[in-house]
């Protein structure tokens, strides 16, 4: 199995900076791409920012050039860090990881959530 256990959420004012942290124990399954998901209050869960095992990286237009996600390939560590954050970027973020096991297909995983607030 793969364990992600996420850190960095919290309350934040309109225009400040929050990083998320993302630690992937995947012990011997190979990382294909690992992110970031959000989910407002009564909204779907939403792409926020992925990066692949390439570095390839997909953001949301809604937070192009505000967010900014990397990858500690030795930590199996994904980093978001969110800048001039608005209100309506509060939501529960959720790590994303596509891993592949040692045997079978490839596999998708979440982590618990952790909650982004922006006052105004």
């Amino acid at each position: 199995q793969v364990q992600l256990v996420e850190s960095g959420g919290g309350l934040v004012q309109a225009g400040g900076s929050l990083r998320l942290s993302c630690a992937a124990s995947i012990s011997t399954f190979s990382l294909n791409a690992i992110g970031w998901y959000r989910q407002a209050p009564g909204k779907q869960r939403d792409l926020v920012a992925v990066i692949s095992s390439g570095a390839t990286t997909n953001y949301a237009d809604s937070v192009k050039g505000r967010f900014a996600i990397s990858r500690d390939n030795a930590k199996k560590t994904v980093y978001l860090q969110m800048n001039s954050l608005k209100p309506e970027d509060t939501a529960v973020y959720y790590c994303y990881a596509n891993a592949r096991p040692p045997v079978g297909g490839n596999r998708t995983y979440w982590g618990q959530g952790t909650q982004v607030t922006v006052s105004s």
